[in-house]
């Protein structure tokens, strides 16, 4: 009963956001925030985190920049986030793709007290030793750990986790949740593709080519799920795997879904990941209030039976 209270009165402060934006906007102070994030130039998923910081800077009556390695290099990013700090904004918000990397130019950013949230990858362990206010993001091992325990529904015996940024810690716990929920060890099943999609093309094909029993196939978003679909539509084999997952979307991911070659895409709601973290640091300049507890925005399932909706969203919502 207390569980399920909790959930409505958390459901309805996220639904209460925007109006809670609206009257901040009035007492506008000219925030500036940063937005570093590890992806690429050519990684589209971003684009519903931009709307998000977007409209959080329309709602909200601040400036969000958004900033990012164009070719996912993570030691540029860490470059990226020393220059934001010295541009000393009133936050920064920063993906953690590899905690190594990143961690002196977080916590240097923290030194010079400003405020900092991280978002998306990383995890809440590593928020808190960067010295972070928070994390907004999913859980990513128990999001892995839900899509093995259905593809162990399904029947899956051995499978394949594609990984695009296999230096990122939050991607290998997705890749070993997965594994743990499917019970079998993680061994050789994870697959470093790299983030080319030519690339990551010919590495899928010739792990299945070496690994014919595989059945299972777990991609980590549209930078390694688009070749591994691409490759299963030229060969026309995509009947031989009894569990194809990925985690996020776009088209060619919703496409996948309609057409039966992906059963379902792990939502993390990015939207929510753009949008929160700005009118979270907004309240905290503004009133020195932050939330207790890091926030959870997935995961859930898009499956055939939803992507009609959520595919009306996507790039914009969802």
């Amino acid at each position: 009963m207390k569980a399920g209270l909790i959930r409505v009165l958390l459901t309805a402060a996220v639904c209460a956001l925007p109006l809670i934006g609206a009257s901040l906007s009035a007492r506008a102070e000219g925030e500036r925030f940063v937005f570093v994030s590890h992806a690429p130039d050519s990684d589209s998923w971003w684009n519903t985190v931009k709307n998000g910081l977007k409209n959080a800077e329309k709602d909200l009556g601040v400036k969000v920049e958004y900033r990012n390695p164009s070719t996912g290099d993570i030691a540029e990013m860490a470059r990226i986030v020393e220059q934001a700090a010295a541009s000393n904004p009133t936050g920064i918000i920063t993906t953690v793709a590899d905690y190594g990397v990143l961690e002196a130019a977080v916590k240097g950013a923290v030194a010079k007290g400003i405020p900092v949230i991280t978002v998306n990858s990383g995890t809440a362990e590593e928020s808190k030793k960067l010295g972070a206010l928070m994390h907004i993001g999913q859980p990513e091992y128990d999001a892995g750990k839900g899509a093995g325990e259905r593809a162990k529904a399904a029947g899956v015996a051995r499978f394949l986790c594609v990984n695009e940024y296999i230096t990122n810690n939050a991607s290998v716990q997705r890749c070993q949740g997965y594994a743990d929920g499917l019970g079998v060890p993680l061994g050789d099943h994870m697959l470093d593709s790299g983030t080319d999609p030519i690339e990551a093309y010919n590495k899928v094909k010739a792990y299945l080519t070496a690994h014919p029993d595989t059945d299972g196939i777990l991609t980590l978003g549209p930078t390694s799920a688009d070749p591994t679909i691409k490759l299963l539509r030229d060969t026309g084999s995509s009947g031989n795997y009894k569990s194809f997952i990925t985690f996020d979307l776009d088209s060619g991911i919703s496409t996948a879904i309609k057409d039966g070659i992906i059963e379902s895409a792990i939502d993390q709601q990015p939207y929510l990941q753009g949008y929160l973290p700005v009118v979270l640091l907004t309240e905290y300049a503004r009133y020195g209030v932050i939330p207790a507890n890091n926030v959870n925005t997935g995961p859930g399932f898009i499956t055939k039976a939803n992507i009609g909706l959520v595919e009306r969203l996507a790039g914009e919502y969802r």
